[in-house]
């Protein structure tokens, strides 16, 4: 072989190896989210749509769901918060304003951290909005 031919092989090879590790990570990334989340406890408190209704987004995201989080302690492994845009049909109402998730280790202790809570975390409602929840305990299967 000339060696134009066998620096082009080696530079093919090269570009290969590094595009298959630079990938790798990736996928196994979230192959492990999945199986760190798997058998967790997720709380949706999902906040529907309604004319007239409002929903205070900064201070949900600044002091609602940082004060939940606070009781929850270490049962909490993480809390999403997410901001509806619209619905999955085009041209229909958007189903939620918002959806606030706990996940967490153990349903037992996340009643445990609620029940002795409950009433200051529904009285903060009046602070960012005028929407009563929809609650889903699930577990988390993938």
């Amino acid at each position: 072989m000339n060696g134009r031919l066998i620096l082009s092989l080696l530079l093919l090879t090269a570009s290969v190896v590094s595009f298959s590790q630079e990938k790798s990570p990736r996928k196994s990334k979230k192959h492990d989210a999945a199986i760190t989340e798997k058998g967790l406890i997720k709380v949706s408190v999902m906040y529907p749509f309604a004319e007239g209704k409002t929903f205070n987004m900064e201070y949900y995201e600044t002091k609602h769901m940082p004060m939940v989080a606070g009781f929850l302690g270490s049962n909490l492994v993480k809390y999403t918060i997410e901001k509806g845009l619209g619905s999955g049909i085009p041209n229909q109402p958007l189903p939620y304003m918002a959806i606030g998730t706990f996940y967490v280790k153990s349903l037992t202790e996340y009643q445990a951290a609620i029940a002795p809570n409950r009433d200051a975390i529904r009285a903060d409602f009046a602070n960012y909005t005028s929407i009563a929840p929809v609650i889903l305990v699930s577990e988390v299967v993938r």
